[in-house]
């Protein structure tokens, strides 16, 4: 047996144990609020400190990420939740005066960034809750031949849409 071989195993062993730290370390940490205008379209981690939680007369809620002293020209992210999702996101209230991180897909509304809180898991690094498409629903029935779209520039077909192509 080769005197070299427990030291090879013992470097084995030491690369194993560091390698869920090297994962970690190479996670990026959350972007902050004013960061989020160019990660549009792309699921995120965001820390924010939540100043306001305002309920609008249709049961959305906002909570204001911006401080006080930030104009509203100013502030440019913000995190919505609607009505619908208030029993999987829980109580809003409980966020308030608290820094927060929330992992969700950066939209924009109007110029300014946001996430949708449609689930409490999204604060602890969970995923969205997944929300079909309401024009897909709507359309997709058996009453209409299944189609889940109507086809503006062609007919639609067994597998799809049929283009219509013309001639040069």
């Amino acid at each position: 047996m080769s005197p070299r071989l427990p030291y090879t195993r013992l470097l084995a062993l030491l690369l194993l144990a560091s390698a869920p730290s090297l994962v970690y370390a190479g996670k990026k940490s959350c972007l902050v609020p004013n960061e989020t205008l160019a990660h549009v379209n792309k699921n995120v981690c965001v820390t924010a400190h939540v100043y306001r939680v305002v309920d609008a007369a249709n049961g959305t809620h906002f909570l204001d990420v911006c401080s006080p002293q930030t104009s509203d020209v100013d502030c440019h992210f913000f995190i919505v939740s609607f009505s619908q999702d208030e029993k999987s996101v829980g109580d809003l209230q409980s966020l308030l005066h608290q820094t927060i991180h929330i992992r969700g897909t950066v939209h924009t509304v109007q110029g300014r960034a946001d996430i949708v809180l449609s689930n409490k898991q999204q604060l602890h690094g969970g995923k969205e809750k997944f929300h079909p498409n309401p024009q897909l629903v709507k359309s997709f029935s058996a009453e209409n031949g299944g189609q889940a779209f109507k086809a503006t520039n062609g007919t639609m077909g067994q597998h799809g849409v049929h283009f219509h192509h013309r001639g040069n």
